[in-house]
Protein backbone atom coordinates (compact mmCIF):
# COMPACT_ATOMS: atom_id res chain seq x y z
CA UNK A 1 0.00 0.00 0.00
CA UNK A 2 1.18 3.08 -1.19
CA UNK A 3 1.64 5.87 2.44
CA UNK A 4 0.65 9.41 1.86
CA UNK A 5 3.51 11.49 0.83
CA UNK A 6 6.16 8.76 -0.21
CA UNK A 7 6.62 7.66 -4.32
CA UNK A 8 5.82 4.73 -5.13
CA UNK A 9 8.74 1.95 -5.46
CA UNK A 10 9.49 1.12 -8.73
CA UNK A 11 9.86 -2.53 -9.72
CA UNK A 12 12.13 -3.20 -12.69
CA UNK A 13 10.02 -5.74 -14.92
CA UNK A 14 13.27 -8.85 -15.11
CA UNK A 15 11.13 -11.30 -16.53
CA UNK A 16 10.20 -12.75 -20.30
CA UNK A 17 6.51 -11.32 -20.50
CA UNK A 18 5.07 -7.59 -20.69
CA UNK A 19 4.06 -6.84 -17.15
CA UNK A 20 0.11 -6.54 -16.89
CA UNK A 21 -1.63 -3.02 -16.05
CA UNK A 22 -2.28 -4.52 -12.66
CA UNK A 23 1.36 -4.60 -12.34
CA UNK A 24 2.14 -1.23 -13.68
CA UNK A 25 0.27 0.33 -11.22
CA UNK A 26 1.68 -1.46 -8.65
CA UNK A 27 5.19 0.45 -9.80
CA UNK A 28 6.75 -2.25 -12.21
CA UNK A 29 7.86 -0.82 -15.26
CA UNK A 30 9.64 -2.00 -18.57
CA UNK A 31 13.33 -1.93 -19.50
CA UNK A 32 14.15 -0.44 -22.72
CA UNK A 33 13.31 -2.46 -25.97
CA UNK A 34 16.85 -3.18 -26.60
CA UNK A 35 17.33 -4.66 -22.96
CA UNK A 36 14.36 -6.38 -22.94
CA UNK A 37 15.23 -8.67 -25.83
CA UNK A 38 18.56 -9.33 -24.23
CA UNK A 39 16.59 -10.05 -20.91
CA UNK A 40 14.74 -12.52 -22.98
CA UNK A 41 17.40 -14.23 -24.05
CA UNK A 42 19.49 -14.64 -21.15
CA UNK A 43 16.22 -15.89 -19.30
CA UNK A 44 15.50 -18.95 -22.20
CA UNK A 45 17.47 -22.09 -22.12
CA UNK A 46 16.78 -24.25 -24.93
CA UNK A 47 19.65 -27.37 -23.44
CA UNK A 48 20.25 -27.76 -20.28
CA UNK A 49 22.35 -25.22 -18.88
CA UNK A 50 25.62 -25.55 -16.41
CA UNK A 51 26.18 -24.42 -13.12
CA UNK A 52 28.74 -21.99 -15.17
CA UNK A 53 25.63 -20.73 -17.79
CA UNK A 54 23.35 -19.98 -14.94
CA UNK A 55 25.83 -17.68 -12.76
CA UNK A 56 27.13 -16.20 -16.08
CA UNK A 57 23.37 -15.34 -17.26
CA UNK A 58 22.18 -14.23 -13.57
CA UNK A 59 25.23 -11.91 -13.84
CA UNK A 60 23.98 -10.53 -17.04
CA UNK A 61 20.48 -9.62 -15.56
CA UNK A 62 21.89 -8.02 -12.80
CA UNK A 63 24.05 -5.81 -14.25
CA UNK A 64 20.95 -5.01 -16.93
CA UNK A 65 19.26 -3.93 -13.82
CA UNK A 66 21.57 -1.58 -12.30
CA UNK A 67 21.08 0.64 -15.04
CA UNK A 68 17.65 1.63 -13.76
CA UNK A 69 18.87 1.82 -9.87
CA UNK A 70 20.74 5.21 -9.14
CA UNK A 71 23.13 4.65 -5.79
CA UNK A 72 21.24 6.85 -3.92
CA UNK A 73 18.29 5.44 -4.26
CA UNK A 74 19.40 2.37 -3.41
CA UNK A 75 21.10 3.16 0.18
CA UNK A 76 17.71 2.95 1.64
CA UNK A 77 16.71 -0.45 2.53
CA UNK A 78 12.97 0.59 2.32
CA UNK A 79 13.38 2.17 -0.73
CA UNK A 80 16.14 0.47 -2.56
CA UNK A 81 15.42 -0.85 -6.21
CA UNK A 82 13.65 -3.98 -6.62
CA UNK A 83 13.21 -6.29 -10.07
CA UNK A 84 10.28 -8.66 -10.55
CA UNK A 85 12.03 -12.07 -11.89
CA UNK A 86 10.29 -15.08 -12.89
CA UNK A 87 11.39 -17.82 -15.14
CA UNK A 88 13.03 -21.66 -14.87
CA UNK A 89 12.80 -22.15 -10.81
CA UNK A 90 16.23 -23.81 -11.38
CA UNK A 91 17.61 -20.32 -11.97
CA UNK A 92 15.93 -18.33 -9.58
CA UNK A 93 18.37 -19.04 -6.85
CA UNK A 94 21.17 -17.86 -8.63
CA UNK A 95 19.43 -14.80 -9.80
CA UNK A 96 18.31 -14.10 -6.59
CA UNK A 97 21.63 -14.30 -5.06
CA UNK A 98 23.60 -11.84 -8.06
CA UNK A 99 20.49 -9.55 -7.74
CA UNK A 100 21.07 -9.02 -4.16
CA UNK A 101 24.94 -8.89 -4.56
CA UNK A 102 24.20 -5.42 -6.36
CA UNK A 103 21.99 -4.41 -3.93
CA UNK A 104 18.63 -4.96 -6.29
CA UNK A 105 15.81 -6.92 -4.44
CA UNK A 106 13.92 -9.29 -6.13
CA UNK A 107 10.52 -9.75 -5.75
CA UNK A 108 7.93 -12.56 -7.64
CA UNK A 109 4.13 -11.48 -8.66
CA UNK A 110 1.67 -12.73 -7.04
CA UNK A 111 -1.51 -13.58 -8.47
CA UNK A 112 -4.70 -15.47 -7.95
CA UNK A 113 -7.05 -17.22 -10.49
CA UNK A 114 -10.26 -16.40 -10.92
CA UNK A 115 -13.03 -18.62 -12.98
CA UNK A 116 -14.90 -16.30 -15.14
CA UNK A 117 -17.76 -17.28 -17.36
CA UNK A 118 -17.61 -16.01 -20.96
CA UNK A 119 -21.30 -16.34 -22.92
CA UNK A 120 -20.35 -17.50 -26.26
CA UNK A 121 -22.72 -16.62 -29.11
CA UNK A 122 -24.60 -20.03 -29.17
CA UNK A 123 -26.00 -19.74 -26.01
CA UNK A 124 -22.98 -22.09 -24.31
CA UNK A 125 -20.71 -20.61 -21.18
CA UNK A 126 -17.24 -20.92 -21.58
CA UNK A 127 -15.33 -21.04 -17.82
CA UNK A 128 -11.39 -18.77 -18.58
CA UNK A 129 -8.94 -18.78 -16.07
CA UNK A 130 -8.04 -15.53 -15.20
CA UNK A 131 -5.02 -14.60 -13.44
CA UNK A 132 -5.37 -11.52 -11.69
CA UNK A 133 -2.24 -9.79 -10.04
CA UNK A 134 -2.48 -8.97 -6.03
CA UNK A 135 1.03 -7.70 -5.09
CA UNK A 136 4.37 -9.23 -4.63
CA UNK A 137 6.38 -11.87 -2.95
CA UNK A 138 10.08 -10.63 -1.24
CA UNK A 139 12.23 -13.10 -0.87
Amino acid sequence: MERIGEEMPKILNLTQHVATPEQIEAGVFEPSEEDKKEIQKLLTFDEKPTCVELHLASLKLAKISTKYFSMSYAEEIEHRGKAMIGGAPYFMRSLENALIDVDVWPVYAFSKRESVDQPQADGSVKKVAVFKHCGFVEV
